[in-house]
């Protein structure tokens, strides 16, 4: 079989060649910086996906909770509080602002010596997701210093203000030895929510898990 080319002709298929061969050049290009896009986006999605994340709950076969407040503003109902406890038989967690340790030293005092565990909840409670690793440290540590000098003793149990974390929060207290707990129920008592809702609540939640429960006022612990 034979071809007959002529000047035209070849360079015509010529033409098409390097246009093809462009083509698949320009294709390999996109192709490449595609993948590079997406592997930078798995890396992003493998870095959000071991996001470092404070204790919510814990996994358990016993019929449990957990019981945490939160002392940063004011000590107007801890006799009230205390009572309510002790009338049930019940001892719970304080994360204490190491501010409000220095102005209310007879609260303290008083929640200690009734065999409750305190713990930090920062020393200014200032928007921690804000602040730098050292500065979360500090936090922490003065909270703890003031703990110490209440009590005679350290805590390794930290909340952080205002709910907040991101992976310098929970690096910075883990680097020292703490465990950031969070809380996977609110009794919304400063809401004014009821305490049968509040109840209620409670009753509806996993009953596999020991739920951390935070409170703000006296209501939420009361019959």
């Amino acid at each position: 079989m034979f071809f007959v080319f002529n000047k035209q002709k070849i360079y015509t298929y010529l033409v098409s060649i390097v246009t093809v061969v462009l083509l698949f050049c320009v294709a390999g290009g996109i192709g490449n910086k595609s993948t590079g896009t997406n592997t930078v986006n798995t890396i992003q999605t493998a870095s959000q996906a071991n996001k470092l994340l404070p204790i919510y709950n814990v996994q358990t076969e016993e019929k449990k909770v957990s019981f945490t407040m939160n002392c940063a503003w004011n000590a107007d109902d801890i006799d009230s509080i205390l009572k309510t406890l002790e009338d049930n038989n019940v001892k719970i967690t304080f994360f204490m602002v190491g501010d409000w340790i220095e102005k209310y030293p007879e609260a303290t005092k008083k929640i200690h010596e009734a065999g409750h565990e305190i713990a930090s909840h920062s020393d200014t409670h200032p928007h921690v997701n804000n602040l730098s690793y050292e500065k979360n440290i500090e936090e922490i540590e003065k909270s703890n210093d003031k703990i110490e000098k209440a009590t005679g003793k350290r805590t390794k149990i930290y909340r952080a203000p205002y709910g907040e974390y991101n992976d310098t929060v929970i690096k910075a207290a883990q680097d020292k030895g703490y465990h950031t707990i969070q809380w996977s129920l609110d009794t919304l008592d400063y809401t004014g929510l009821t305490r049968r809702r509040n109840v209620e609540t409670t009753r509806k939640q996993n009953k596999t898990r020991r739920h951390h429960i935070k409170s703000q006022r006296n209501q939420a612990y009361s019959r």
